[in-house]
């Protein structure tokens, strides 16, 4: 039952008061209309609690936008919403269209840096025997066929919802589609991702995936917490450990640094983690699943303007491809054959519900 402005509202109760359900929360399909991002199709949801976000139909059906009651929740890149017929994937070109979002998708069938590999999977040794990825793979900068979007009530509930597929596909090479739903409850202070990757194709396919979800100012600020349950952290070799769960102000002159965790989950394989700013009273959370992905890393950039902190559960540890290949840690997918992944991200709104997340990491913590 959708709780709006401190009642509880039932179908019958809501649909008296109102003409149409979007007088209160729903679902608008729009265009973007200039600069970059002229033409990319993007999906408005209101949930009603003050909870907001954007589906960027034509970047892979990605979260853009991202606020609560006014207060933005995502990071926004200065390249800002750039349309995929701008969108660079070779090299570095990457970081030409990351606008940022709540949510980026990499992959299908390579993540992180660029890198060299075997173009066996092509069948086209006369022609090419290695094949060149860009960071993060391509996925993210394809549009999605959007398979439709709007309300939909189970009886006292009321589920704002949508639907899209994306396709990456090459002649001779990989045939892999990505369906993907989201939902989020009228009321409610959080989203649903469900996603399903198939090798479409007739052979066999590498497979990666890794879900870049940036968290940006007000969370992100001077004194805000990470937690994350795990066993044991690394991070690179111009990184130091210590102090990583507290952040800082925005620094001249930082330099990135990742941290890579050996996360405890909970009995069932969820991943409880959060940004938070106790001060505001204000956080993020993210639920994922370490069954299926089993990779969690923390890209941390407080530098000045570029200044957000990305929680990224992946199916693979971050390592250059080749090593990755070396030690069977490249998942391939046969002709037909599915993976699922659920992701989900909500608010922290107030010290309670930032003080109860804080219990059930700690719970997970307690379990390693």
């Amino acid at each position: 039952m959708p709780r709006l402005w401190g009642t509880d509202w039932s179908a019958e109760q809501l649909s008296a008061r109102v003409g149409r359900l979007e007088q209160v929360a729903g679902v608008r399909l729009v265009t973007l209309g200039d600069g970059l991002e002229r033409g990319v199709r993007a999906l408005e949801f209101r949930t009603g609690s003050g909870f907001e976000f954007e589906i960027l139909v034509d970047r892979c059906f990605d979260i853009g936008r991202c606020e609560f009651a006014g207060r933005p929740l995502a990071w926004r890149s200065n390249s800002g919403v750039v349309a995929p017929w701008y969108y660079e994937s070779e090299e570095w070109g990457w970081f030409r269209a990351w606008g940022g979002g709540m949510v980026v998708t990499c992959g299908l069938d390579h993540t992180m840096d660029g890198a060299e590999d075997t173009a066996e999977q092509f069948h086209q040794p006369h022609m090419f025997k290695t094949v060149r990825y860009g960071l993060h793979g391509r996925v993210g900068g394809l549009p999605a066929r959007l398979s439709g979007y709007g309300e939909r009530w189970e009886g006292d509930e009321c589920i704002l919802w949508a639907e899209g597929e994306v396709l990456q596909s090459a002649v001779f090479g990989e045939q892999v589609r990505l369906r993907r739903r989201v939902e989020a409850s009228v009321g409610g202070t959080s989203f649903r991702i469900s996603d399903e990757v198939e090798n479409v194709g007739f052979a066999r396919t590498p497979h990666m995936l890794l879900y870049h979800c940036n968290v940006g100012f007000p969370v992100v600020d001077e004194a805000s917490e990470l937690l994350v349950p795990h066993r044991s952290v690394r991070t690179d070799p111009w990184s130091e450990l210590a102090g990583h769960e507290r952040l800082t102000g925005p620094t001249p002159d930082f330099q990135e640094a990742c941290f890579y965790y050996d996360v405890t989950p909970e009995a069932d394989g969820t991943v409880p983690v959060a940004v938070v700013n106790r001060r505001l009273g204000l956080g993020l959370y993210q639920l994922s699943s370490a069954r299926q992905l089993s990779a969690f890393m923390v890209w941390r950039m407080m530098g000045e303007g570029t200044y957000a902190v990305a929680l990224e559960p992946g199916t693979n540890p971050a390592m250059p491809r080749a090593r990755a290949r070396a030690e069977g840690r490249i998942t391939e997918l046969a002709a037909g054959e599915r993976r699922a992944y659920t992701l989900e991200i909500g608010v922290l709104d107030g010290p309670e519900a930032i003080e109860a997340f804080a219990v059930r990491v700690a719970a997970a913590w307690a379990s390693r």
